[in-house]
């Protein structure tokens, strides 16, 4: 079993692209989340953190709520590097920068950072250790992004590529919530 939670909400302006900019995350609502976690995830669930604040905050915190979790950083699930896009407003990015990504969505490298087919790469290390190792008394929960559970959503379905922009999934977590993984295809949706 494979618990998927992203963060709590950035501290930065909506519209902002931030995938790699390290921000911080609400306090109050980092907080809540670890609460609701706190209460939900098993015991002896080993924890692997993006090394972004945002999750680290959460870590943190549910470490003070639960002492008995593992902790570990694992710089394959921190989010997506969008290059000079970082910190721009989504809607102010040349609209011919756009499209060349959309063009080439596995392999232009967004804003001059990573790639789509090396941010599924490195996230798909992870996935297949996790996936190889999480048996019903291993279970592992991951403090990440909403990129990196979409990327681990489309792994658990076999997908290793994603050709095209349309073919990206949509869906991810709200802020502070979760995933669960429990099988292929069979994926639970926590709310806290």
């Amino acid at each position: 079993m494979i618990w998927l939670v992203r963060h709590a909400q950035p501290l930065i302006a909506p519209g902002v692209c931030y995938g790699a900019l390290d921000v911080p995350a609400d306090a109050q609502a980092t907080q809540q989340a670890a609460q609701g976690l706190a209460q939900c995830l098993p015991a002896q669930v080993r924890a692997l953190v993006s090394p972004l604040q945002r999750c680290q905050q959460l870590a943190q915190a549910l470490q003070v709520l639960r002492p008995d979790l593992r902790f570990d950083t694992e710089l394959r699930l921190r989010e997506m590097n969008f290059g000079s896009w970082e910190g721009q407003r989504w809607d102010a990015l040349p609209a011919e920068s756009f499209d060349a990504w959309t063009k080439a969505f596995w392999r232009h490298p967004v804003g001059g950072g990573e790639c789509v087919a090396d941010f599924m790469g490195r996230v798909a290390a992870v996935w297949d250790a996790a996936v190889a190792a999480s048996l019903p008394d291993r279970p592992q929960v991951w403090l990440t992004h909403a990129g990196v559970i979409r990327a681990a959503r489309l792994l658990a379905s076999g997908q290793r590529e994603v050709r095209a922009a349309a073919d990206w999934p949509a869906a991810a977590p709200g802020y502070g919530q979760c995933w669960r993984y429990l099988a292929p295809s069979v994926w639970q949706e926590l709310v806290r």
